[in-house]
């Protein structure tokens, strides 16, 4: 063979490279989030009641992040958190006068549509989208996920447990449970105990029909849920070790695996990212399994505890993410968004400042990656009550205290010092013997406060949530 023509082969053999890379398609991506699911609530995580066999599959050909964090250890502000990439003060979505933390049925309130969901990215490179399951950002038509970037809406508009009743100090009536195709309601009262069974089915059937374009699938169950007594079909109910709330964990478990198989045979395996992970914590009572289990970490959902904040997430591409790995560096719901943006080549700089960050060397398992987050912050409502950087988390010295995983209401303002890492029950204050830390911390703190806001005072970073006039939203349903 001639050097001419050595030469041509290598130019033909680049140039075949160079058009393959090219053409590559992009990656899909797809959420599934559990509802008030716990830490410690799934094998991969350490349950022994629970069994979860596609989550150890999923693990074994993925990577488990030890360190992942909500924003906030109740529903609506982590949600928005996931959706936008911001704190939820940032946006507004952590408290309103007519509902507190968490939005309730025919509220005036909801995401402000001027705020760019992961939908709305992902569409600008033409992504097809869908939500299937719970959305909780406000269910007056002006705050439908359809008005936020998403194709198609199958689900609920809030928590299965905000049932007909009621409630409001305004007096309203909530309606029966309304399951919803985009922005009309197919069924109300909806049966919950087929939730989970319809959401899985919808999702194969989307995925199959959108399996030739990019696509976004952000799949927020509706289960282990809010209720005192989680629903799950007859096929798993009575099945497991512990009573309704392991049945309807088991049950998640088989819409994985569901949703992993049918990945593989329409052979989208090796080009879609599958992030798993929970809201917020377990609502579980000290010593009770009944609601879950944030073990081995401290405290339970609804509060500013590690077991209410740092929540289990598995994340699976197969051929990309390193399988059976394990990342315990501090990654956030947040850091969704520019992910996939920056993985999808989505431009999203012109956009609002948001507060998550790139996790791709994380997700992939780069040499020597670290988190990307100088800090983090946990909010109780309003209320600035912690922040950890590095292994170190502190709880602030606040006065007045409102609900506190650690301290009682009337207790005298001191700093609360955990190493996080090692002390995963945080049972050991370290304050007094690493003061530097604590002033260290304490700065970060009131770098917070200046963008983000603290109780009454507000954050020059602050943006407003959705609000209608009060005439636009009656005392019945308006669906």
């Amino acid at each position: 063979m001639t050097l001419r023509m050595r030469v041509f082969g290598i130019f033909v053999v680049l140039l075949l490279s160079s058009r393959g890379e090219a053409a590559a398609p992009p990656l899909n991506f797809i959420v599934l989030n559990c509802d008030n699911l716990g830490y410690g609530d799934t094998e991969p995580f350490g349950s022994t009641l629970h069994r979860t066999p596609h989550l150890n599959q999923m693990a074994t050909e993925g990577r488990r992040f030890t360190h992942f964090y909500s924003s906030a250890g109740v529903c609506t502000p982590s949600r928005a958190s996931l959706m936008t990439g911001c704190y939820a003060q940032r946006i507004g979505m952590h408290d309103n006068p007519r509902d507190g933390w968490v939005l309730r049925p025919l509220s005036r309130y909801g995401l402000n549509p001027t705020e760019v969901t992961i939908a709305e990215v992902l569409k600008r490179q033409n992504y097809a989208t869908a939500i299937i399951g719970k959305w909780h950002l406000g269910d007056q038509p002006e705050f439908l996920p359809t008005r936020q970037g998403f194709d198609f809406f199958f689900g609920i508009p809030y928590s299965d447990d905000m049932t007909e009743r009621t409630w409001n100090t305004d007096g309203s009536q909530w309606p029966p449970l309304p399951l919803m195709r985009n922005e009309r309601v197919i069924e109300a009262p909806c049966d919950r105990t087929t939730l989970t069974q319809r959401y899985t089915a919808q999702a194969l059937e989307w995925i199959s029909e959108n399996q030739q374009s990019p696509f976004f699938l952000y799949l927020p169950h509706a289960m282990p849920g809010s209720t005192a007594q989680p629903y799950s079909s007859t096929q798993f109910s009575g099945q497991s070790a512990n009573g309704p709330w392991g049945d309807s964990v088991e049950e998640l478990d088989w819409s994985v695996g569901q949703i992993l198989a049918h990945l593989k045979k329409l052979d989208l395996a090796s080009r879609t990212l599958v992030i798993w992970t929970s809201d917020n914590g377990a609502p579980s009572l000290p010593n009770s399994l009944k609601r879950g289990s944030n073990l081995p970490l401290h405290g339970r959902g609804y509060s500013t505890s590690e077991g209410a904040f740092r929540v289990p997430m598995i994340a699976w591409l197969p051929g990309r993410i390193p399988a059976g790995t394990e990342c315990a560096e501090l990654t956030t719901m947040m850091d969704l968004l520019p992910t996939f943006a920056k993985l999808a080549t989505a431009d999203h700089s012109s956009d609002a400042p948001i507060d998550g960050l790139d996790i791709g060397p994380l997700l992939f398992g780069a040499s020597n990656a670290q988190s990307p987050h100088a800090a983090f912050y946990y909010y109780d409502g309003p209320q600035l009550q912690a922040v950890r950087s590095g292994p170190w988390k502190l709880f602030l010295p606040i006065h007045p205290i409102r609900q506190h995983p650690h301290l009682a209401p009337h207790a005298a303002p001191s700093p609360l010092l955990f190493n996080v890492v090692e002390d995963v029950g945080c049972k050991q204050n370290q304050a007094l013997h690493y003061p530097e830390i604590v002033q260290r911390l304490e700065g970060l703190a009131e770098e917070a406060r200046r963008e983000l806001g603290d109780a009454e005072r507000l954050g020059a970073g602050r943006r407003e949530r959705g609000e209608l006039s009060s005439d636009s939203v009656p005392v019945a349903q308006t669906f």
